[in-house]
């Protein structure tokens, strides 16, 4: 199954600009291409945004989607302000522990069952 990058929203709240993805199947480069343009359009603001990241029967990356991941993570190190990762896999609670060296934001996982409680995380004020 391979549908990668499915959707992206983007709110603004009193605590600043939040920006929901959805992730389904696996990850491809080709799908970098479709999000990171949208993501650097709203961070060119220079207010930090806050990220919700929901993985649906998430597989992972292909080679091409990784190396997009790392290239993205080095250059905006200090544009995220909170970033929740809402998953289903045991393995992919593990992908928040990975992605805080990488980042200045604070980071937290959540099961799939907790995605109204990720929602109020990414929206506390600080």
């Amino acid at each position: 199954m391979t549908m990668g990058f499915n959707e992206i929203r983007l709110e603004e709240e009193p605590v600043g600009k939040i920006v929901t993805l959805t992730f389904i199947g696996k990850l491809e480069k080709e799908d970098y291409e479709l999000f990171v343009p949208q993501l650097e359009g709203v961070m060119q603001t220079g207010v930090k945004i806050r990220l919700l990241v929901e993985l649906r029967d998430f597989h992972g990356w292909t080679a091409g989607a990784a190396w997009e991941e790392g290239k993205f993570a080095l250059k905006h190190f200090n544009d995220i302000e909170r970033l929740a990762i809402v998953g289903e896999d045991k393995w992919e609670k593990g992908l928040a522990e990975f992605a805080k060296p990488f980042t200045h934001a604070r980071v937290r996982y959540f099961d799939t069952n907790e995605m109204d409680e990720a929602r109020r995380w990414v929206r506390k004020t600080p």
